[in-house]
């Protein structure tokens, strides 16, 4: 017999109060400064857009974006560890570019640990291009860690 494995995909829908618990546990096992349950309580009630990206059912992802006249600013995008290293990121990442462009945004900005190389190398290849540093923006075991400021231009 010969079976044929259907390869696994991402399916997106709008993050909810009910998902941050599922949410939390990605952000704590992905990040070693985890941002807490008030920040995504937070941008729940102030309607940015929030999404859960979910594999064969299971929170797997998330992403949160604040658009705000023509510019979209990510605040927040991850994939659980355990899906890390196989396309899910760039998925995770098309479907908020797609996002972005139904809301008419011109431009994307996010920042991102120089350390997190995968990460970068991820942007760069999506289209995203260094533009400034903010020193100092990021705790880190020995003081703080400076953020990388990306731009796409949609």
């Amino acid at each position: 017999m010969n079976a044929l494995l259907k390869p696994l995909e991402m399916d997106f829908r709008p993050m909810r109060a009910a998902d941050l618990d599922a949410v939390i546990k990605i952000e704590r096992a992905a990040y070693p400064y985890p941002w807490i349950l008030t920040n995504f309580r937070d941008c729940l009630e102030s309607g940015y857009s929030s999404w859960v990206a979910e594999i064969e059912g299971e929170p797997a992802g998330y992403w949160i974006m604040m658009l705000a006249v023509g510019e979209g600013h990510i605040l927040n995008c991850c994939v659980a560890p355990a899906w890390q290293g196989r396309g899910f990121g760039r998925s995770l990442m098309r479907h908020l570019i797609d996002t972005a462009r139904q809301h008419a945004t011109e431009a994307l900005y996010l920042e991102v640990r120089p350390s997190n190389t995968r990460a970068v190398t991820l942007y760069e290849r999506l289209g995203f291009d260094g533009i400034a540093l903010r020193r100092d923006y990021y705790p880190a075991d020995q003081g703080r860690e400076d953020a990388l400021v990306m731009r796409m231009i949609l």
